[in-house]
């Protein structure tokens, strides 16, 4: 599930959010509506490779390569790690079309947990001065040709530099058809990630990303904000321009820097069960560290600057 199947819209929408400021107190308002779902990056090629062939994270976490057919028949190959209601999803340099490919490009998107959520985020973006919120339904072909919506999507802006956050909705359809190897229903309106994910991930050490740091620019981070606040993030500032948002069981961190410095830099997991070691495990141009205890921490070190190629938008 990934930005550029929605921002296929950005050349019909004009204008930014412009700038967004995070209370320094971090203070949520209202009941949550948004949860981490899933982040992705785009690595150089050594170590996109490096973790599609990595024996080590086949065992580590419920890991997947997968190529995926969604709107317009727009499709992805990404390299998986599942958890009980979070994963990852990584990419390298081409593996997804224009800008969206360059080394550096991140996205993140943030679910809902209860069915009619996702229209209260957009009324709230519309509050906070999101005047014309980008909609889109996302849909998922299992190979048929006939499309199966999958979820709604809402982004604040359809211009971006090289990260773009979207809240989302998974679809009743999608969980009502059985390709989707999903979960039933634990509540009415249950429209959960822990319903969507398989449970293949109590078979691995790795259980959910409890901590994703990324660099973003000044401008994404700018249109990313207002939809942290309007899910129900508490969101506070940090010194040199970046946030932390908080609340729902993973810390995002977002880092404020130069076009040229953008990229996915840290990944913390939980794990079913401590370990009593400390295990460092390289995978090209990144190190995932595990234990010692309940959590893991996969650092990705600093790559080429992303190209020139098609910033902007």
């Amino acid at each position: 599930m990934i930005m550029v199947i929605a921002l296929a819209l950005a050349a019909a929408v004009q204008g930014g959010v412009g700038t967004a400021r995070a209370e320094k107190a971090g203070t949520a308002t209202g009941r949550q509506l948004l949860f981490y779902n899933h982040a992705y990056g785009v690595l150089d090629r050594e170590t996109a490779d490096a973790i599609e062939h990595s024996s080590y994270l086949r065992n580590f976490a419920a890991f997947q390569v997968r190529t995926t057919t969604g709107a317009d028949g727009q499709t992805w190959t990404g390299r998986y790690l599942m958890g009980r209601e979070t994963y990852l999803e990584l990419f390298g340099v081409g593996d997804l079309p224009g800008k969206d490919g360059t080394l550096g490009a991140t996205g993140m998107g943030v679910s809902t947990e209860r069915a009619g959520d996702l229209p209260t985020v957009i009324e709230r973006l519309r509050k906070a001065g999101i005047t014309d919120p980008v909609e889109f339904r996302q849909t998922r072909d299992f190979g048929d040709g006939v499309p199966v919506p999958w979820f709604d999507a809402v982004f604040t802006t359809g211009e971006y530099d090289l990260f773009g956050a979207w809240g989302m909705e998974y679809r009743p359809e999608y969980f009502a058809d059985p390709r989707g190897n999903t979960e039933p229903a634990s509540h009415p309106g249950d429209v959960g990630r822990e319903r969507y994910l398989p449970d293949t991930y109590r078979d691995r050490p790795m259980r959910d990303v409890t901590g994703i740091r990324l660099a973003v620019t000044v401008r994404d981070l700018a249109n990313t904000v207002p939809l942290l606040k309007a899910g129900g993030f508490a969101v506070r500032s940090l010194p040199g321009g970046g946030v932390v948002a908080n609340r729902g069981g993973t810390t995002l961190r977002f880092d404020s820097v130069p076009l040229e410095q953008v990229g996915l830099k840290q990944v913390e997991m939980s794990l079913n069960q401590p370990v009593p070691y400390r295990h460092v495990e390289p995978i090209g141009h990144s190190a995932l560290v595990v234990g010692p205890g309940p959590r893991a921490v996969w650092t990705f070190a600093e790559q080429d600057p992303p190209g020139t190629a098609g910033r902007g938008s």
